[in-house]
């Protein structure tokens, strides 16, 4: 009797532009996987702004510096990247130059909402052209114009706005977490705490070397330095 060999196996997975007989694209799900597998990333917002929480793997004689998992776009405005680092360095190049260009047409701050629908988009465009692979990042896109907001790409160019959200492989444990915890409103004191704790419960084990805490309020960008992360994180190490 033949045998049919798994659909994977039949080369539904060798190009991106080819969905498979179930409807699915292959590429775009490995892509996936490489962000459910990087150190976890998560938003909060808060009453008037939002924290990003980031987890990094650091090897012992690697500059921590180095390794920048929450980039700076814009005064009002920041992303968090969970997946493969090289990926997400290209398209926050990419939006720095959308926010730059509109500053320099418009004479105003881009709006969060066209900033992260145009990342959005260019991923999306990566997942129908054939010689060439889907985007392997998530993220989490962060600013603040009228009010503070969160959205969330994905590597199919997928767009959703969140209150709070993580991504990554301790995604499950730490949005259990922000579901618990969260409520409208709360300082950002209160939304950094929530947002350790649930980075705590993700990945177990914090220190300043490898954590990144970020926050935009008042249309202020601040990234917490060393030793203020170091005495943020204590009650959790």
């Amino acid at each position: 009797m033949e045998v049919t060999p798994p659909m994977k196996q039949m080369g539904y997975d060798r190009a991106i532009v080819v969905f498979s007989p179930e409807g699915r694209m292959y590429q775009v799900e490995y892509a996936k996987k490489a962000v459910e597998k990087a150190t976890t990333v998560l938003g909060i917002t808060f009453a008037n702004g939002i924290v990003l929480v980031s987890a990094k793997n650091i090897q012992r004689l690697l500059v921590p510096e180095s390794v920048e998992k929450i980039s700076r776009i814009d005064e009002h405005i920041s992303i968090g990247s969970c997946g493969i680092l090289g990926d997400a360095r290209n398209l926050v190049d990419y939006a720095r130059i959308r926010a730059q260009v509109n500053k320099l047409t418009f004479n105003e701050p881009i709006g969060l909402f066209a900033l992260s629908k145009d990342i959005a988009d260019r991923i999306q465009r990566f997942t129908q052209m054939g010689g060439i692979r889907p985007y392997g990042v998530g993220m989490l896109i962060a600013g603040i114009n009228d009010s503070p907001k969160l959205f969330e790409t994905d590597p199919s160019g997928t767009l959703r706005e969140w209150k709070a959200h993580a991504i990554g492989r301790g995604a499950k444990e730490a949005r259990k977490v922000l579901i618990e915890e969260y409520k409208d409103n709360m300082t950002k004191e209160k939304a950094i705490d929530i947002g350790l704790k649930a980075l705590k419960e993700a990945e177990k084990k914090l220190t300043s070397r490898t954590v990144e805490i970020v926050t935009l309020a008042d249309k202020k960008y601040k990234k917490y330095t060393r030793p203020e992360v170091k005495e943020l994180i204590k009650k959790y190490v």
